[in-house]
């Protein structure tokens, strides 16, 4: 074996029903994250958020340049600007820029310009893509399969978020490189989300269509 390679690190020896079943738990699990449109701003630990990053920091990725940053901001500060530049945008977004057909996809949701979860949740982690910068983030050396990678490392951020019992929402205003400005982050930057955590209301509620899951038959082929 090469110098520069290590065994593959050993997995759990399972039979296959506890595979199956494993599986099956997680999927339970998973299933019942919903997006959280209304939180307390009950505090939420630091050390979940380092964890749920850190998780997210073992996404696969291209060439292993893990092309990610994520700024986690708790400031009132910080998050009142990031509102207040979000909802800007979204207010252009439902005057106008959006097309009747967005907006019609949109209203099962209930969604609309005012954003109040990005003040009053206790965490909004701001998920970066690195066009350049390598392992080494130069800011020069080209990186690979950028947007496939980040959204990997937001799954995973998701999933750990959950796991831990936190509520979560992912925002993306368009365009969003107000972000790079109050984070304090390079130009090769680009912004891709908001994954906002916390506590959920007591009245937070999952609209009915959300609830509306394509069965496997519709998302899977066997071949």
């Amino acid at each position: 074996m090469s110098e520069r390679h290590l065994p593959f690190p050993q997995l759990p020896d399972h039979t296959d029903e506890e595979r199956i079943a494993r599986a099956r738990a997680a999927y339970e699990r998973l299933k019942t994250r919903h997006t959280c449109r209304s939180f307390t701003d009950a505090p939420v630990p630091r050390e979940i958020i380092e964890a749920a990053i850190q998780a997210a920091g073992t996404a696969p990725n291209g060439a292993n340049h893990q092309p990610w940053y994520f700024a986690a901001v708790s400031s009132p500060d910080k998050k009142r600007a990031i509102r207040e530049a979000a909802e800007a945008e979204e207010r252009a977004f439902y005057a106008g820029k959006a097309s009747k057909e967005w907006l019609d996809a949109l209203a099962p949701l209930g969604t609309d310009a005012d954003k109040p979860f990005l003040e009053t949740a206790p965490w909004l982690i701001v998920c970066f893509a690195q066009r350049k910068g390598g392992i080494e983030e130069d800011g020069k050396t080209q990186n690979y399969y950028v947007t496939e990678s980040v959204g990997i490392a937001c799954g995973l951020l998701l999933a750990t978020l959950h796991e831990a019992g936190l509520a979560t929402l992912t925002h993306t205003p368009s365009p969003m490189g107000f972000l790079r400005e109050i984070c304090g982050r390079p130009e090769h930057e680009k912004p891709l989300m908001i994954v906002v955590a916390g506590h959920p209301s007591p009245d937070a509620s999952v609209p009915g269509h959300a609830l509306r899951k394509k069965p496997l038959s519709q998302i899977a082929s066997w071949l």
